[in-house]
């Protein structure tokens, strides 16, 4: 499976570098890949070795082997940066990569399924996963008062059901 750690946002000077979204906890991890993967957002997939990479403040800036103009970096706006999963740098310990947490079967203290998580999306002060249950989407807090524990290897997350959370 492969991992989307950045989009390109657009190409940037006379060399063909392009400037990039990092989507990673970890942006400094551009300097340690060698080889990255470009899906277009219609899904095309072409396989890069990386040049360089040069950081300007919070810009990123990468140069792909054999992409030496300006023309040859517009192609890739919009396009996603992968890397394999088993690439992904090890997170601390009750900290998850959301690809671990989509598709995980959410269940009660009790045991009762309540439904799947389907997205996750961010607020200033907690991730919210958004789990399907039935035709219905329910919004979890992604707190410690709320979410129990979560199995990663069994693809199940344990929550304490609290008021109006299933409303």
């Amino acid at each position: 499976m492969l991992i989307t750690i950045g989009r390109i946002i657009k190409p940037w000077g006379v060399k063909g570098e392009v400037q990039i979204e990092p989507m990673t906890d970890f942006p400094e991890r551009f300097k340690r890949v060698r080889r990255l993967y470009l899906v277009s957002p219609a899904g095309r997939e072409i396989v890069c070795e990386l040049q360089s990479v040069r950081y300007a403040g919070s810009a990123i800036f990468l140069h792909l082997l054999g992409y030496n103009s300006p023309e040859h970096a517009k192609d890739f706006n919009g396009w996603f940066i992968k890397i394999p999963e088993a690439e992904t740098l090890p997170l601390s310990e009750g900290s998850y990569y959301w690809f671990e947490l989509i598709g995980m079967e959410v269940v009660t203290e009790k045991g009762d399924t309540l439904g799947t998580i389907v997205d996750i999306f961010e607020t200033g002060s907690n991730d919210v996963y958004v789990m399907k249950r039935g035709r219905k989407e329910v919004y979890i807090p992604a707190i410690k008062e709320v979410v129990r524990h979560v199995d990663v290897k069994a693809r199940r997350m344990v929550i304490h059901l609290v008021d109006g959370l299933l409303d």
